[in-house]
Order: structure tokens, then C-alpha cells, then sequence
């Protein structure tokens, strides 16, 4: 498979998240990957800075960390707590060499039903950390989830909303991130897009399918590209219309595929990437 063909995809650690560091690596080697988004916790278990050093040796590129956020607490010094955890975050991705921390917003603090306070919240939390995070090279990229997570996950459920939030603050402290499971069904989103293009706020594009029937607890439910209902060349045109030109990033959530061997489930995302976003 030619390197052009893979230049932009870059593979969240997620989506094979059976693999070790060590050994998602390898095979990124293998197959020609030369980029990874990486997650906190098996970040956290394997090492900060022998995971920075292992990648950095390897030659690849970490285009995001995952995941910042959960900024909507009412009590005080839960408050005080996750804007601590979202610093500690922001330098875990400095000392990776990513420019880019995602930020899952979180959800309905428990007995509340107040969606607009739980955004105002965030905003506030925005405005300690995104200054804190430009200081270190850091960009802030707040992803809108779909909204069937609005309870318990993410307020924030569209790119507008996601935009609303971040326009409050200079691009190069908060954007956003673009992710097609999450926002293919809305009829609005090409529109947000350029919109966050014209204002140099498209900090992370995403990629997973939509199938169904959903899986129980629908936190896993990521199909595999190709598998499902998104035109997945459709969503990359638009980004790229807006002015995105970085990495395209593959993020699956899936049990299926979490269950099968993990350097054949990236070889087969490494297939689906060429057949469905790139030709």
C-alpha cells in the first residue's frame, strides 16, 4: 500500500486498544502508519515518558490525546478537581508532542436538568484552561457528542453548540473536534464546519461509521468503516473545503473488534481507510 495513500489516517489507540504500546507500534511500523492518537489511562499505565519516548523513537507523529474534560460539576471542589485533572492533561499531551487535547465535556451533574448551566460551566473551565494550555502548545478541541450522550457523557451535542462555546476564546486555545459518528445525522454540521475552518478551529477530524442496532450501553457501538450508514468521503470533503488539511484520525469503540486480533483489526482499518476516505 503506497505511503501517500496513508500519509493523512492516523489510528487511535482505541480502536485496537487490545494492542500494547509497544505492540501498537510495532505494527504501525508494519503497515505504514505513521500516526496515533493516544488515550490517558494506557498512557498513564505504561508510562508517560517511556510512551513519549517509545513513539519518538519509532518516527510517529501523536495527533491528539483523549481525553480532557467532564467540566460540569456544580459542587465547588469537584469543580476545582477536574480543572486540576484537565491541566495535568493538557501537560501529559506536551510532554507526548501532540498539540491537541481532546475534551469530552461530561454530562448532567446528578438530579439536574439544567443543560444550559451545565455549558456555562464548561465556558467557565474553558476560560482557566486555555490560556494554561496555548502556554504549552496545546490546543483545546472540544467534541460534540451525539445526543444520546447528553445525560451522562457530553452536553455539548452539535458543532454549533461546540463552536459556541469555543468562539469565546482565541483558536489557538480552543476549537473543536470533528467526528463523523457523532455528527453525521445533523443537516447543520457542513455549515458548522466551514464555519470552524473560516475561524481556524478545526483542531481534530475523527472518523468511525454508524451501525445498527446499537449495543447495549451504545458507548461501543463505533462500526468499522465502510460497515454502516456515513459517507465517510463525503465528510472528509467538507473538512477539506473548510481549509483542514492535518490528520484523519480512525476511533472505534467496538467489542467485535476488540475481540479479534489486534494487528489484523488495524491491517483491516488500515484496507477500510484506503477503500472508503481515500479513493
Amino acid at each position: 500500500m503506497s505511503g501517500a495513500a496513508l500519509e493523512r489516517l492516523s489510528v487511535n489507540q482505541m480502536t485496537v486498544k487490545q494492542l500494547s504500546i509497544p505492540e501498537l507500534i510495532d505494527a504501525c511500523g508494519e503497515l505504514g502508519v505513521r500516526s496515533v492518537g493516544l488515550w490517558r489511562e494506557p498512557v498513564r499505565s505504561y508510562g508517560l515518558e517511556a510512551t513519549a519516548a517509545s513513539v519518538r523513537d519509532a518516527g510517529l507523529t501523536v495527533t491528539t490525546l483523549c481525553r480532557g474534560g467532564f467540566l460540569t460539576a456544580i459542587d465547588p471542589d469537584e469543580r476545582v478537581r477536574a480543572v486540576e485533572d484537565n491541566r495535568r492533561a493538557v501537560d501529559e499531551a506536551a510532554t507526548l508532542g501532540t498539540d491537541t487535547l481532546v475534551l469530552v465535556s461530561g454530562g448532567l451533574p446528578a438530579g439536574s436538568r439544567d443543560l444550559r448551566g451545565a455549558r456555562e460551566r464548561i465556558a467557565d473551565a474553558l476560560g482557566e484552561l486555555g490560556p494554561y494550555a496555548a502556554e504549552r502548545g496545546v490546543r483545546l478541541a472540544v467534541e460534540p457528542l451525539h445526543p444520546m450522550y447528553a445525560s451522562d457523557r457530553c452536553v455539548v451535542s452539535t458543532l454549533a453548540q461546540a463552536l459556541d462555546l469555543a468562539e469565546r476564546l482565541p483558536a489557538d486555545q480552543v476549537g473543536v473536534t470533528v467526528d463523523t459518528y457523532h455528527i453525521w445525522w445533523d443537516d447543520t454540521a457542513p455549515g458548522q464546519i466551514a464555519r470552524a475552518g473560516a475561524g481556524g478551529r478545526i483542531h481534530a477530524f475523527q472518523l468511525a461509521d454508524w451501525t445498527t442496532p446499537l449495543p447495549e450501553g451504545v458507548l461501543n457501538g463505533r462500526g468499522q468503516l465502510g460497515d454502516g450508514s456515513v459517507d465517510l468521503r463525503e465528510w472528509k470533503g467538507y473538512v477539506e473545503a473548510a481549509g483542514y488539511t492535518g490528520p484523519i484520525e480512525v476511533e472505534l469503540f467496538n467489542e467485535g473488534l476488540w475481540a479479534r486480533d489486534g494487528r489484523e483489526v488495524l491491517a483491516e482499518t488500515v484496507g477500510r481507510f484506503v477503500e472508503h476516505v481515500v479513493r
